[in-house]
């Protein structure tokens, strides 16, 4: 069968399935996830063999090391995906739920009650868990899923797809309600955007390219998950001590996430001592700092940072270091250079960190705090099917509410208008 035609009636199928799936009760839907945790443990070994297929892949294509990193599958990771499903399980079913009502003066009751979008399509980069997050999120919030992971993961996104299909239909969730693409080439990839007739929404989530060319070239509403050049500023009045840490961890820890700072903000009265404090630091994990002349001046031997630098998502081992005179002039910088993602304040006064809250334009806003929080467990969603920069429909990390829209119910007893 031709591509079209496949993910055509992949999509179609997906699309039937959801209507059945949108009735469907918590305590049917949370027994489905809890089997399907059960079952990607159990098959958690054959899982790991496709994956070595993807890690040879890239190995082969040279791929960098931390995109490989996020390529990996081991029991951990195993486990992790199986205690995510469990998580989502555990939480509140958003479906039905009355975001608000009201009783008319002509006696019509109206109520705003959340509902499944339908089907969600996801076409996604990298990292295998993705699937799992995907398809335990959307079953949980009554949505079927149709997802497309990147070449790179094709072997590793079907295994684990298969096992949590078989899973969910053994609890009665209805028969391909989860889908996923096992063609890798671009045209499977514009059908989807184009197959506006069944897909009632599209989320893409990987790096800044795919973002643009969906969100450029989808008939489907889209839910932009944006890039992460995410910013520290430690101010003037910061805990030195503080500051070094939360640096090094919000670069280091896991530097190919979009939620990892890509540049540092300095404030000029404590960058002569700072500097070479987070210098060291960053040193000890072979971070490169590429500095604006007043970095250059402390830090000696560093590279030049080009302008190309402050829009940066390295997605690597490497800061872009800026001193700044104020906090205003460092709120400014991340509000031109950034993406809207995750940013964060080190400061002891009360006041800055009120101004950075409030005129920083981004999802998430941090004081003393590091931007690596940026993830819909460490919020309480249990998992996340992406993090969104933009302002409609959803904003930070999405969860279950994020996968429903809402509709109104009108309860009359034969009122007519005048």
């Amino acid at each position: 069968m031709e591509v079209k035609a496949r993910v055509v009636k992949m999509a179609r199928e997906a699309k039937e399935a959801s209507r059945g799936l949108s009735g469907l009760s918590a305590k049917i839907k949370d027994e489905a996830l809890f089997r399907m945790a059960e079952l990607l443990e159990k098959k958690g070994e054959e899982i790991i063999k496709e994956n070595r297929k993807d890690i040879k892949y890239a190995e082969d294509k040279d791929m960098p090391a931390h995109m490989i990193e996020r390529l990996v599958l081991n029991p951990v990771r195993i486990t992790e995906m199986a205690e995510g499903l469990r998580k989502v399980a555990g939480l509140k079913d958003p479906v039905g739920e009355i975001v608000s009502g009201c009783r008319r003066p002509n006696g019509l009751e109206i109520m705003k009650i959340r509902v499944p979008f339908g089907l969600v399509a996801m076409i996604y980069e990298s990292r295998p868990n993705v699937t799992a997050d995907a398809v335990g999120l959307c079953l949980k919030s009554g949505n079927s899923v149709l997802l497309r992971g990147g070449s790179e993961a094709i072997n590793s996104n079907v295994a684990i797809a298969r096992v949590l299909s078989a899973a969910a239909y053994e609890r009665h969730i209805p028969r391909g309600c989860i889908q996923i693409v096992d063609d890798v080439s671009r045209d499977a990839v514009e059908i989807m955007m184009l197959a506006d007739e069944y897909i009632d929404v599209i989320i893409p989530r990987g790096g800044a390219d795919l973002i643009r060319s969906v969100k450029d070239k989808s008939k489907i509403p889209v839910i932009e998950t944006g890039a992460g050049n995410c910013h520290l500023y430690v101010d003037k009045e910061a805990d030195l001590k503080m500051g070094v840490t939360v640096c090094v961890n919000a670069k280091t820890q896991r530097p190919g996430v979009c939620n990892a700072i890509e540049t540092l903000l300095v404030h000029k009265d404590i960058a002569n001592k700072f500097l070479p404090m987070a210098y060291q630091g960053l040193k000890d994990h072979r971070v490169e700092i590429r500095g604006c002349p007043d970095t250059r001046r402390v830090l000696k031997g560093i590279k030049r940072a080009t302008e190309e630098d402050w829009y940066a998502e390295y997605l690597d081992l490497i800061l872009a270091v800026k001193v700044v005179d104020t906090a205003v002039e460092a709120i400014e910088h991340i509000n031109k250079y950034g993406s809207r993602h995750s940013d964060s304040i080190i400061t002891q006064n009360y006041n800055t960190a009120r101004q950075f809250l409030r005129e920083v334009d981004s999802a998430c806003v941090y004081v003393n705090a590091s931007t690596r929080f940026t993830d819909g467990g460490e919020f309480g969603l249990g998992a996340e099917i992406g993090i969104s920069t933009q302002k409609l429909h959803a904003r930070g990390p999405m969860g279950l509410s994020e996968l429903t829209t809402t509709k109104y119910v009108i309860l009359g007893e034969g009122q007519i208008r005048q």
